[in-house]
């Protein structure tokens, strides 16, 4: 199939100032993404979890020169099946769409879809499992919590207070497609501290003066990790709600991880304690 065309008019855009191409650029900016309700997604994984994650499509470009593989042809068809608009672009004209430094040849503008905390389920048979994220800044730190969520089994991740939008396309980035895989919710730190409350979920801070490490503490039960700001950790709000403090043993100079690297290994210690 390389080669076919598989937009609905059988035209290739090939001009910077299509319309079309501005609404993508416009959506690189969290007012246009917000006024519009709508998001970019770019990669072939990224694209393969969000349709899998039911996500909905309103817009798909692609330009085959920049085909890594040989099933993207596969994966559009798929989403041209759920009546999207499919759109084959210039090289030109992706490379000034797409947001990496080496495109694949997918990118696709989506609706936006927002969890509260009453969507969330808490699943039979296992103690529940959830991460906080306290005004998380650096988008690139927020997509690789969301992969290691996704990877050690969260139930959710709560972004409280939030900083960066979860829609910003070096989330989606970062994450590699987990944030169609991983429910989020976005809500205050008072409603998520309160919901946890009602379904007695032990909360557990980290902060370097805790006396217990994050490997002496039982993660068995109803959890629920928090994790604060890179430069500040949590704040005072959630340090003194929590049930645990704990460490993580630092024997170099440094005196902090950075907070992906740390969640990752609060949450594998979870995994590990339930093993």
């Amino acid at each position: 199939m390389t080669g076919q065309s598989l937009s609905h008019e059988g035209k290739m855009i090939t001009s910077l100032q299509s319309p079309k191409v501005k609404q993508v650029v416009r959506l690189r900016e969290k007012r246009e993404r917000d006024k519009t309700q709508t998001f970019l997604i770019e990669g072939y994984r990224e694209l393969t979890r969000a349709v899998a994650g039911a996500v909905s499509f309103l817009m798909l470009f692609y330009s085959p020169e920049h085909f890594l593989g040989s099933n993207e042809h596969t994966l559009i068809q798929t989403i041209k099946d759920q009546r999207v608009e499919v759109i084959e672009v210039s090289r030109q004209v992706f490379e000034k769409i797409s947001y990496r430094d080496r495109p694949d040849g997918l990118l696709a503008i989506a609706k936006q879809t927002h969890l509260s905390l009453n969507d969330l389920t808490l699943k039979k048979g296992r103690p529940p499992f959830f991460l906080i994220a306290e005004a998380i800044e650096k988008p690139g730190n927020l997509g690789s919590i969301l992969r290691s969520s996704d990877a050690a089994g969260v139930d959710a991740l709560i972004v409280c207070d939030r900083c960066t939008d979860i829609f910003n396309p070096n989330v989606v980035r970062a994450s590699v497609g987990t944030l169609f895989t991983v429910p989020v919710v976005e809500v205050s730190s008072d409603e998520a501290i309160q919901w946890l409350s009602h379904h007695h979920i032990t909360i557990v801070a980290t902060t370097p003066a805790a006396k217990s490490t994050y490997t002496q503490v039982d993660l068995t039960g109803p959890v629920a990790i928090a994790m604060g700001t890179e430069q500040l950790g949590l704040s005072q709000k959630w340090m003194e709600k929590a049930h645990l403090q704990v460490s993580i043993p630092m024997c170099g100079v440094a005196d902090s991880l950075n907070v992906a690297a740390a969640t990752t290994l609060l949450l594998y210690e979870v995994l590990r304690q339930r093993s």
